[in-house]
């Protein structure tokens, strides 16, 4: 039962032949090899290294398994009759493998090629990754009681910024895996099942003011989708304070680069295939849904970007009007480039939402604000000219849409 069951969900997350899987193993080794050989270095504390991974695989994980994609899978396999706990670990051991391999897999990769390792570091690395996989799993399965898995989570992140000792640290993710394998071990299958939201997603039809009510019931039936932006948010209120023992005012247009970086609010169309379809098969619907797609996306950015130049008045002072023009720009900008590439390069083929939001797609647009960013400083008189070109697309974006 066990071995089906794993079977049927790997099938699902890395292909029918698992050809998904050696594609994914083979990009990690051309990106360690390549830092390798290019001998670049950085110096990351241990604990760092423990926290990046930790974090990063525990976020995954509740991604893949909060997704809603499972959700056919799920209501077949508990149909049937299956072993509670057989079912349990064969499928968080699926999701855990999926995590690990085509997510972690990259920041590990990247991990041991700029930083310098042993092999007592790497084991404690690869335990980080198992332990986070276990106690997402385990939080998820008691997130009835929320305030329980938020403590937990907490202070295990304490422990690992303040024990300072890699042995003691080591032996707490030991003991705590352990109790989340416990905890997992109580649980049943339905504690990973969630009904199908009730709320429809009506697509508008006459007023334009519907597709705005589209959007914010959208964001209230996913409400990881909120989180992230209120993460962005909270980005927007440190990053000064981190930017400032840079370089001073010229880095100011690289927090509003850095603060483009909201996936979900810029993967509707790819997120929800029902939606893409229905705009594009509609009369009409190209204009009503690319442009206040984009006011949607500007006004998140702005509002990430108010946040930052608050913060950065508060803390650093001198903020002039040209900052906040480079920071509408900016807001604008990414969000022009967001809704083109959703409308004419939307992700397909994915298996479930967290593959989405880890999409190579994603770094696109905050790469290209990012260079922008650099350019900007050592050339003063171009944020002008930069303003200008922006008009002139405005009108070029209105015209496409509109034809």
């Amino acid at each position: 039962m066990m071995k089906m069951t794993g079977k049927a969900f790997a099938k699902k997350l890395f292909g029918a032949n698992y050809e998904r899987l050696p594609r994914t193993l083979f990009v990690d080794v051309i990106v360690f090899w390549g830092l390798y050989i290019a001998g670049f270095q950085v110096q990351i504390a241990s604990f760092i290294r423990v926290l990046m991974i930790s974090t990063f695989t525990a976020g995954v994980m509740w991604q893949a398994i909060s997704s809603k994609d499972n959700v056919v899978e799920l209501t077949a396999m508990l149909m049937l009759p299956y072993r509670r706990r057989e079912f349990v670990f064969s499928y968080v051991g699926v999701l855990g493998a999926y995590t690990v391999l085509t997510k972690t897999g990259l920041l590990f990769a990247v991990l041991l090629a700029v930083s310098a390792w042993n092999p007592v570091e790497l084991v404690g690395m690869i335990l980080c990754m198992v332990h986070a996989v276990f106690m997402a799993a385990a939080v998820y399965s008691v997130r009835k009681y929320w305030y329980v898995g938020g403590l937990w989570a907490a202070a295990i992140v304490s422990a690992i910024l303040f024990l300072g000792n890699e042995l003691l640290v080591g032996l707490l993710l030991l003991v705590n895996g352990l109790f989340a394998v416990l905890i997992l071990w109580r649980a049943d299958g339905y504690v990973f099942y969630q009904k199908e939201s009730k709320k429809s997603h009506a697509v508008w039809q006459r007023k334009r003011a519907s597709l705005w009510r589209y959007f914010f019931r959208y964001l209230s039936c996913h409400k990881n989708y909120l989180l992230n932006t209120a993460v962005m948010w909270c980005v927007a209120l440190v990053l000064p304070c981190f930017l400032r023992k840079m370089a001073g005012l010229s880095v100011i247009p690289v927090g509003f680069a850095v603060l483009s970086l909201n996936t979900p609010i810029c993967i509707l169309l790819s997120c929800d295939p029902d939606l893409e379809q229905a705009v594009r098969f509609l009369p009409g619907q190209k204009q009503r849904f690319c442009i206040p797609y984009c006011l949607f996306i500007f006004l998140c950015n702005m509002a990430a970007d108010v946040i930052f130049l608050l913060s950065w008045q508060i803390q650093n002072g001198g903020i002039t009007v040209l900052m906040i023009a480079g920071a509408v720009f900016f807001a604008m900008q990414s969000a022009v480039l967001s809704v083109l590439l959703e409308w004419f390069y939307p992700i397909r083929g994915w298996k479930i939402e967290s593959d989405l939001w880890h999409h190579p797609r994603k770094y696109v647009v905050p790469v290209g604000m990012l260079l922008l960013a650099g350019a900007v400083p050592s050339c003063p008189v171009l944020l002008p000219v930069l303003l200008g070109l922006l008009a002139v697309e405005a009108v070029v974006f209105l015209f496409l849409c509109w034809r």
